[in-house]
């Protein structure tokens, strides 16, 4: 079986600039669940919600400026041919 933990939870354009995405993932919740919350709030208080949300995507800017998570860089330059390849081995195994 393939393990798919290194993979992002969504794809980058499923996000309004990722801000619940890289909360989510800094805090190691379901960015849904922020989603959700925003939704909900939404309801209450429009300028409030927008404004919070515009102060956390600052917040989340200035932290990957300041403290670049090198981990997931280092995950992310694997060239697709080592992965195939990765995956063929896997099959091989499998059969």
């Amino acid at each position: 079986m393939t393990d798919h933990s290194n993979t992002p939870a969504t794809a980058p354009r499923d996000n309004l600039f990722g801000v619940c995405a890289a909360l989510g993932e800094d805090f190691g919740i379901n960015p849904l669940w922020l989603r959700l919350g925003f939704a909900v709030a939404l309801l209450f208080s429009l300028e409030k919600v927008l404004l919070t949300y515009v102060a956390l995507g600052v917040l989340v800017l200035v932290s990957r400026l300041l403290f670049p998570n090198r981990v997931r860089a280092a995950v992310t330059d694997v060239p697709a041919a080592v992965v195939n390849e990765a995956e063929e081995e896997e099959y091989r195994k499998a059969a």
